[in-house]
């Protein structure tokens, strides 16, 4: 059986921002911290919500760009607020429910029920879904599902 590992490459916060996202982001855990000889931790391997991610601390040389991302889908508006709080203190909102947090990682935090919207058979319902999503900063479940209604 084939598994897929993500690796994010941090300047030097691999631990810090691991720790940080098991902290916030429902159903995740640090799995392993593998350590530098002097003492300072290289990888650490985590759980994002069943998702395999290591986080490796290599040093500048690659910078994080929205080029890759995560997207979090979660159940509910409660959830989407907790997170999207969490992740944008110190970082950077942006439009569609994307933001940059304060590690410089690349997000988009969106309900689990986003990609049904988005799929209508009715493409009125999909564009009305659309436009509502581009013009949120923070994903807002109830006005996406009106939109979707009035598409």
């Amino acid at each position: 059986m084939a598994t897929v590992n993500t690796y994010v490459w941090f300047d030097n916060t691999a631990e810090e921002a691991a720790k940080f996202y098991a902290a916030v982001i429902p159903g995740s855990r640090v799995v392993d911290v593998a350590h530098y000889p002097y003492g300072a931790a290289f990888t650490t391997s985590l759980e994002l919500a069943g998702h395999a991610v290591t986080f490796v601390s290599g040093g500048p040389g690659h910078p994080s760009t929205d080029s890759v991302s995560l997207c979090l889908l979660v159940e509910t508006q409660e959830e989407i607020d907790l997170v999207w709080d969490a992740l944008t203190e110190g970082g950077t909102a942006g439009p569609g429910g994307w933001l940059t947090d304060r590690f410089g990682v690349s997000w988009q935090v969106a309900p689990t029920i986003l990609p049904l919207l988005m799929s209508a058979e009715d493409p009125a319902k999909t564009l009305a879904v659309g436009l509502a999503v581009q013009a949120m900063t923070k994903l807002d479940i109830k006005m996406l599902r009106l939109a979707y209604d009035r598409g």
